[in-house]
């Protein structure tokens, strides 16, 4: 059996994707939308919404199911074979993850009712980060507090940027324990992630996805002081600023819209506030690149994936042409080219490869479930 399917429960949608791991293909895929809303042309539930893609499954029997869980907190560091222990353990990290875990759940709960007699298997967005360091991961709060509301960061992408971090080194064909890459996910959500040897050692998203870059809506990096400061002289309550930051921040609240290509089509017509946008988002990038520089102490490469980092050339240029002092250089003919798969944008002498490499965390979900279904992983990638 090499069938595995992925599902990516969220409150009101269910994507999903069926692979053959034999070749890799994907055999089929979609998105049930609009859970709840009957009237309006979706599905009653959730369990409504597996039992259409039942439907649609072929009659071969499936080697397992693999489903995205958004937060791991600390009791997970890898997939994890589901059990009613594991379940449970899911629900323990739903206060780190209110929006998101509890979709997760009903997936999950949904599908081991539908598919009863086949594997399931959580991954985790948080789990690729679990390997950083006290150091990194430790915030400078009063150590009891931290520890027992379990305040830290966390990081998340992680599927993606363990994908990224392999299939890199598979283009540099070099093993992944001996490179050390500077992963960047850049899509409406972003974040940057120091992997040293396979392993992550720093990344910039924190407790919550909110902490680090710039991003589609969200304000990333703050003087944490903002938000009291919004609270006491702006009146404005702490769901107020929650929705502020996340959802109107960002390139939203600095140009106006939040797309990337938006952004840029506006920069080019000489919109001021635009172009302002662009040079902060990258300039907040070449920052994290220099400081994850410093915490490697060597870098093999710079790897750019997800919706802008592998299709904005700009982007990418603007954000290289500041790390001409790190080894950094590009290639401007093979970074505006856009042929299919992983490949290299910097010059042949350039002492830091940039190479983009479209992600597929599906894939690397279907991956991790076979690498824990005994008698499966051999028949993985």
């Amino acid at each position: 059996m090499t069938l595995v399917l992925v599902l990516n429960s969220g409150s009101s949608s269910i994507k999903y994707q069926l692979l053959d791991m034999g070749d890799r293909s994907v055999v089929l895929g979609g998105l049930i939308e609009r859970i709840g809303d009957v009237a309006g042309g979706g599905v009653a539930d959730h369990a409504e919404g597996v039992a259409r893609i039942l439907a649609e499954l072929p009659a071969e029997a499936l080697a397992g199911i693999g489903h995205r869980v958004v937060h791991g907190g600390e009791r997970f560091s890898a997939p994890a074979l589901i059990d009613d222990e594991v379940v449970e353990a899911i629900r323990e990290q739903v206060p780190l993850a209110p929006l998101h875990n509890p979709a997760n759940l009903l997936g999950i709960e949904t599908a081991r009712k539908a598919f009863p007699d086949t594997p399931q298997v959580a991954v985790f967005d948080t789990a690729f980060h679990r390997t950083m360091p006290a150091r990194a991961w430790r915030y400078a709060l009063p150590r009891e507090l931290a520890d027992r509301l379990r305040i830290r960061r966390y990081g998340f992408h992680g599927t993606s940027h363990a994908y990224v971090a392999r299939t890199a080194a598979e283009h540099l064909g070099r093993p992944l324990d001996e490179v050390n890459l500077i992963t960047l996910h850049l899509g409406n959500g972003a974040s940057v992630a120091a992997v040293a040897g396979g392993r992550c050692i720093d990344t910039s998203m924190g407790l919550t996805p909110l902490e680090g870059l710039v991003m589609g809506t969200r304000s990333g990096d703050l003087d944490p002081a903002i938000s009291v400061f919004l609270h006491r002289v702006a009146d404005l309550s702490f769901e107020e600023i929650d929705t502020l930051l996340n959802r109107e921040s960002g390139m939203k609240g600095l140009a106006g819209v939040g797309d990337m290509r938006d952004v840029e089509r506006l920069a080019a017509a000489g919109d001021e506030a635009a172009a302002e946008a662009l040079e902060v988002y990258c300039y907040r990038i070449r920052k994290y690149v220099g400081a994850y520089t410093a915490a490697l102490g060597r870098v093999d490469a710079l790897v750019f994936t997800a919706g802008v980092g592998e299709n904005n050339a700009t982007v990418r240029a603007n954000v290289c042409a500041g790390l001409a002092g790190f080894g950094v250089t590009i290639d401007h003919d093979r970074n505006a080219g856009r042929p299919a798969g992983p490949r290299t944008v910097s010059t042949d002498d350039s002492a830091v490869a940039v190479l983009v490499v479209p992600t597929n965390e599906e894939l690397e979900i279907a991956t991790q479930v076979l690498s824990v279904l005994p008698g499966q992983h051999e028949n993985g990638p």
